[in-house]
């Protein structure tokens, strides 16, 4: 499996305030950033794979409310997100 619980832990550990602390948005904002990456991967070799395309998008949809979120209450919090996870070019 592609995302076991270390790996989680790990992500949760490196953008959250503790290994456990998987409500803060940093973290799942994190875990998103994760997923879509392999979905990404994913459809560059199953191009006709419409449900997880489906579920790619939705995911992104997901990602973005949650940054829409944290810009809206901490802008310096967003900012330093967008640096460590490299969404923006």
């Amino acid at each position: 499996m592609y995302l076991d619980s270390a790996k989680k832990q790990e992500i949760f550990g490196k953008y959250g305030q503790s290994n456990s602390d998987t409500g803060s948005v940093e973290s799942q904002v994190a875990l998103f950033s994760y997923r879509i990456a392999h979905l990404t991967e994913h459809m560059k070799a199953n191009r006709k794979d419409h449900t997880t395309e489906r579920a790619l998008v939705k995911l992104v949809g997901k990602r973005r409310a949650l940054l829409n979120y944290l810009k809206a209450r901490d802008i310096n919090r967003y900012r330093d997100l967008i640096k460590a996870l490299g969404l923006r070019k």
